[in-house]
């Protein structure tokens, strides 16, 4: 008579199998709330993306927003602002890159680049811009109607020098790279998300 080379499982066995599972338990109640913690806080979270009304910006405007605790540029150019940008020669630029994180990181940084929303139709007069001198984190200032800054008719970071134009290319001074776009979308013809 041959013997079974199966067997049924034996107390031990189930001991071995409910202490292994007991363990993981124990284990999965420690570390989910020790990873958890690390997440970003609910305020934090809020500031990940915000919700922008444009229709009390003025055609020639440029209004800063807190967004991500960075300032956050939102400009209603002219059409002699526009027609600028767009006039500039790619050759012209200190960083030819259109910087925009809704592009692939080599999009040349022609006007229609710079305003490319991640989802959508651009909009030319609408430009949104991180605020933050790509030199050494400064808040640059904007142009207005009543004070030009710098040659270019943009914005001009007045600690080091560093001039944008009106499509937030850097075209004079230490900083290295254009003012950065981050990713929006147009919720309406007057409303905008960033984030």
């Amino acid at each position: 008579m041959a013997h079974s080379q199966t067997a049924e499982p034996t107390r031990r066995d189930f001991l071995f199998i409910a202490s292994a599972a007991m363990g993981a338990v124990g284990a999965g109640s420690v570390l989910v709330p020790l990873v958890n913690q690390m997440n970003p806080a609910a305020d934090v979270l809020a500031l990940a993306s915000i919700e922008i009304d444009l229709a009390p910006i003025q055609t020639g405007q440029s209004v800063t927003f807190t967004w991500r605790s960075h300032p956050l540029f939102v400009r209603r150019r002219t059409p002699e602002e526009i027609s600028a940008a767009r006039a500039v020669q790619p050759g012209q630029f200190l960083d030819p890159f259109a910087r925009n994180a809704s592009l692939p990181e080599n999009t040349p940084a022609t006007d229609e680049n710079r305003l490319r929303p991640t989802s959508g139709e651009a909009k030319p007069e609408w430009l949104v811009l991180v605020g933050v001198c790509t030199h050494l984190g400064c808040t640059p200032e904007a142009s207005t109607a009543q004070s030009v800054q710098g040659e270019f008719g943009g914005w001009l970071c007045h600690c080091h020098g560093s001039q944008y134009d009106t499509s937030g290319r850097v075209r004079v001074g230490p900083a290295p790279r254009n003012l950065d776009v981050p990713e929006y979308v147009f919720l309406s013809d007057t409303r905008i998300k960033v984030g």
